[in-house]
C-alpha cells in the first residue's frame, strides 16, 4: 500500500463504506425518534381500548402526516409497507387485479427487480408489455427516457405506465413529470418507483401528477423493513395482503410504529439538509471520479455526464474499468465496499440489465462498478478509497 493510501487509514474506519444505493447507515436521531416505540410505548395501533394502543395510533398518524407535507400528499394518500418491494408490488398488482380484461402496460428496460418481476408476472397472466429502450451509450444523457418513446408505446388499450424517478445503478432522473401529462390525457395509471429519489431530490406528488410513488425507509438513512406507497385519492387498489383490514384495507397487518417513526424523522432530516448534503455529495463524487480518472487508464463513466445536475443524482458513480471484471475488482478491495449493481440482484449474479439495457457490451457490463457516496462520507474516505481501486486494477490488469 502507497504510504499516502497508509498514513490515511490512520485517520478513518475501514472499510469505507461506498454502497448507498444498497442501503445507509442510520441516523442516530432517527435512532433517537424510534426508541420508545420499542420498549416505553409498545402498543398495537390497532388497539383501541387502551393507551398503549392510542399512544402508538398517535404516532403513526403524526408520521403519516408529516410524510405527507414533506410530499405534498395528503394524509389518507400515504400506506405503509415493509418496503418498496412490497410498494411496487401493491401499486402494480394493485391496479392490474381491478382490470376486468387484460391490457397493455409500459415500463423501461432499466427499471429495479422489484418491478420488472410484478410486470412479468402480469404479462404470464396476458397482459402485453412493451418496454422501452432508454438512450444509449455513449449519448451523454445515456439512460434518459425520453417522453417521446413513452408517447410512443402508448396504445389505446395501455391500462398502466410505469417509470422510475431516479435509477439505482447510473443514477438518471427521468421526466416523469412530462410523462405523467401523456398519461393524463390519456386517463392512463402512472406509477414510479421513486426509492432513490425520495429523500435525495425534491419530490412533490403534485407537481409530478403521479397516481402512484413506491419509496422505502432505508435508502435515506432510516430503518430497514418500512416503506410507503402513495396513492392518489380516487386510485383504486386491490389489495395484495388480506387479514385485519389495516391502512384502510390495501394493507392488512400490524404497523410498524417504530419503523414507521423512523421513516418520517428520516425524511424529515433528508428533506431539511438536502441543499447542502447534496452539494457535498456531488462534490465528493466528482473527487472520486476525478482521481479514477487521473489514476487508472480507461475509466469510464456510465450513465448521464456528472455536469448534467439536472439528470444525475448526486451521489451516483458509474464506472467501467477495461479489462477488469467488476466482481474479482469487488472481491479484491477489501478496504472499499461498494457494488457492481443492485444489491437485489446478488443472489442471482449476472451483467447488469441496467447496463446492457444502455448498450453496453457485456465485457464492459462485467468491468463495472457502482459506487454510492452518501452523508457520512468525508473527503479522506474518498481518497482512500481511490487509491485502492488504482492499486487494485493495477494489480488485477497485471494478472491478466
Amino acid at each position: 500500500m502507497p504510504l499516502a493510501a497508509a498514513a490515511l487509514t490512520m485517520t478513518i474506519s475501514t472499510p469505507v463504506y461506498l454502497d448507498n444505493h444498497a442501503t445507509t447507515r442510520v441516523d442516530r436521531r432517527v435512532l433517537d425518534a424510534m426508541a420508545p416505540y420499542w420498549s416505553e410505548k409498545y402498543g398495537n395501533a390497532g388497539s383501541t381500548s387502551h393507551v398503549f394502543g392510542w399512544e402508538a395510533r398517535d404516532a403513526v398518524e403524526s408520521a403519516r402526516k408529516t410524510i405527507a407535507r414533506l410530499l405534498g400528499a395528503s394524509p389518507k394518500e400515504i400506506v405503509f409497507t415493509s418496503g418498496a418491494t412490497e410498494s411496487n408490488n401493491l401499486a402494480l398488482r394493485g391496479v392490474a387485479d381491478r382490470i376486468e380484461q387484460r391490457g397493455h402496460i409500459v415500463s423501461v428496460a432499466t427499471e429495479h427487480k422489484a418491478v420488472i418481476d410484478p410486470i412479468n408476472r402480469l404479462a404470464r397472466r396476458g397482459f402485453d408489455v412493451t418496454w422501452i429502450t432508454p438512450r444509449q451509450a455513449p449519448d451523454p444523457c445515456a439512460g434518459f427516457v425520453d417522453p417521446q418513446a413513452v408517447a410512443d408505446a402508448i396504445r389505446a388499450d395501455t391500462v398502466l405506465v410505469s417509470v422510475m424517478l431516479a435509477n439505482n445503478e447510473i443514477g438518471v432522473i427521468a421526466p416523469v413529470e412530462a410523462i405523467a401529462d401523456l398519461c393524463r390525457e390519456r386517463q392512463i395509471r402512472l406509477h414510479t418507483d421513486a426509492t432513490q429519489a425520495v429523500g435525495k431530490i425534491p419530490v412533490d406528488v403534485a407537481s409530478l401528477k403521479v397516481d402512484l410513488l413506491s419509496f422505502s425507509g432505508h435508502k435515506m438513512y432510516g430503518p430497514k423493513g418500512i416503506g410507503a406507497l402513495y396513492v392518489r385519492r380516487g386510485v383504486r387498489l386491490a389489495s395484495q395482503i388480506d387479514g385485519g383490514g389495516q391502512e384502510r384495507g390495501m394493507r392488512s397487518g400490524t404497523l410498524n410504529v417504530p419503523g414507521i417513526v423512523g421513516l418520517a424523522r428520516a425524511l424529515e432530516l433528508s428533506v431539511e439538509s438536502m441543499g447542502p448534503e447534496t452539494q457535498e455529495t456531488r462534490r465528493l463524487r466528482n473527487l472520486l471520479f476525478e482521481l479514477l480518472r487521473d489514476s487508472v487508464e480507461h475509466t469510464t463513466l456510465n450513465g448521464p455526464e456528472l455536469e448534467r445536475d439536472d439528470l444525475r443524482l448526486a451521489g451516483n458513480l458509474n464506472c467501467s474499468f477495461r479489462d477488469v471484471d467488476g466482481e474479482a475488482l469487488m472481491m479484491s478491495m477489501r478496504e472499499v465496499a461498494c457494488s457492481s449493481g443492485s444489491a437485489c440482484t446478488s443472489a442471482h449474479p449476472q451483467p447488469s440489465h441496467v447496463l446492457r439495457a444502455i448498450g453496453l457490451s457485456d465485457d464492459a457490463t462485467r468491468a463495472s462498478l457502482r459506487f454510492g457516496i452518501g452523508r457520512f462520507n468525508t473527503e479522506e474516505e474518498i481518497r482512500f478509497a481511490a487509491s485502492c481501486i488504482a492499486q487494485s486494477v493495477e494489480r488485477l490488469r497485471k494478472m491478466r
